[in-house]
């Protein structure tokens, strides 16, 4: 026998084509889908969202009395919320029409469930313009600038005007087509001051050769010494001419030692006036002439501008000109002042230290080469030099 329940296969395709009919007659139009996305405000969304949504239905009044709609078919039934099924008990879905401003306060998860987070700022937040990107209708907006930004770009601003007027005020006194602000006695100074520290490089470089060398010596008497010693050992019937030998060349390393401690004392001293105190001078100096430099400049400029005619829209800039004017002078005249002060105290420390340090150098060689150990050792205990010896223990940080 046959199942009474099994409908004969064409009865089922029929049922199956009418269902997919009422189906396509209830979805949405190919219209409507593309109003939606170019126009961005959905006006209807699916059966299974109403329901989620809750107090909306397909036509329907506040009070909730579902419509027909179109297209229900035959064997459509509206259940709760506007769902309607098959014959077969399919669910089928329907469009609902929401207000405008209600979808925009709705949020899809992705399980399909909603929560009532506003998707815009609803006018609760405000966006303000200089503390984000975008402006309430969207526009970008850059954020303000910041002082710290504004003040390093007027520095830099104001550093390539000065690097500007410098360079052509430099070129226009190289070419001749400038003139230029000169103080012969400081030039001269200055002149001076910049030939004394070349002689004294080359005194320094003699002086450190010197040393070299004499170190060389002294290392090659320690050697020659110890051979001596050795020999004496394993020579009895020259053991004494050894040993004679011996102790000369030791003497010779002694003193040979306390004349290296006077060579570096002596270096040490003419390094620091040379590279250290002389150096510090020429370093004002070379502010000096920069702010000579920017001062010519800006004295060509107020005295194009005073120069020019007097209207009313060059007073500003003839006052602007007149105020840089000043201030570069005075820069100006106190770096004169500077410069002069630190030529005349350096040419007084320059005689007092060179004074102690020659006479440290001629007693130290006479000594030496004379043979007296007495005057050389003197000579030590006169300036206060202590020496390194290649042996000695280093003291303890409590002792230094």
């Amino acid at each position: 026998m046959s199942d009474p329940s099994r409908q004969p296969p064409q009865q089922d395709d029929d049922n199956f084509e009418r269902d997919l009919q009422e189906m396509l007659e209830d979805g949405p139009s190919i219209n409507e889908i593309t109003s939606n996305v170019q126009g961005g405000t959905p006006n209807s969304v699916s059966a299974k969202f109403a329901e989620q949504v809750g107090p909306f239905s397909a036509g329907s009044s506040p009070g909730g009395a579902p419509a027909s709609g179109s297209g229900g078919g035959a064997g459509g039934a509206a259940g709760a919320g506007g769902i309607l099924y098959n014959s077969s008990g399919t669910r089928l879905t329907r469009s609902y029409t929401l207000p405008p401003g209600s979808i925009a306060s709705l949020n899809i998860n992705q399980n399909g469930t909603t929560s009532n987070v506003p998707l815009s700022n609803s006018g609760q937040h405000p966006i303000s313009a200089g503390s984000a990107g975008n402006s309430p209708n969207g526009d970008f907006v850059p954020k303000s600038m910041s002082l710290s930004a504004q003040n390093k770009i007027e520095t830099i601003k104001e550093w390539s005007m000065n690097t500007f007027k410098t360079t052509k005020q430099f070129l226009s006194e190289r070419f001749g087509k400038a003139t230029r602000t000169v103080d012969l006695e400081l030039e001269a100074s200055i002149e001076a001051l910049r030939d004394t520290q070349k002689k004294y490089s080359n005194l320094l470089r003699l002086a450190r050769a010197m040393t070299s060398h004499f170190h060389n010596v002294v290392y090659t008497q320690r050697l020659l010494g110890e051979s001596f010693s050795e020999l004496s050992q394993k020579s009895p019937e020259l053991q004494e001419e050894f040993i004679y030998n011996c102790e000369t060349q030791r003497t010779l390393v002694k003193n040979g030692e306390i004349l290296l401690g006077a060579l570096n004392f002596f270096i040490s001293s003419v390094n620091t006036l040379c590279n250290k105190t002389i150096e510090d001078t020429l370093m004002t100096v070379k502010q000096y002439e920069a702010a000579r430099l920017e001062y010519d400049a800006y004295r060509c400029d107020f005295e194009t501008l005073e120069s020019g005619p007097r209207e009313a829209a060059t007073q500003s800039k003839l006052q602007e000109g007149r105020k840089k004017f000043d201030d570069h002078k005075t820069k100006f005249e106190r770096l004169r002042g500077d410069v002069q002060i630190k030529i005349k105290f350096l040419d007084e420390n320059r005689i007092k230290v060179m004074h102690k340090q020659l006479l440290l150098f001629h007693n130290a060689i006479s000594a030496y080469f004379s043979g007296n150990a007495s005057a050389l050792e003197a000579t030590l205990k006169q300036f206060n030099i202590q020496l390194k010896r290649p042996n000695a223990e280093k003291p303890s940080w409590i002792e230094s």
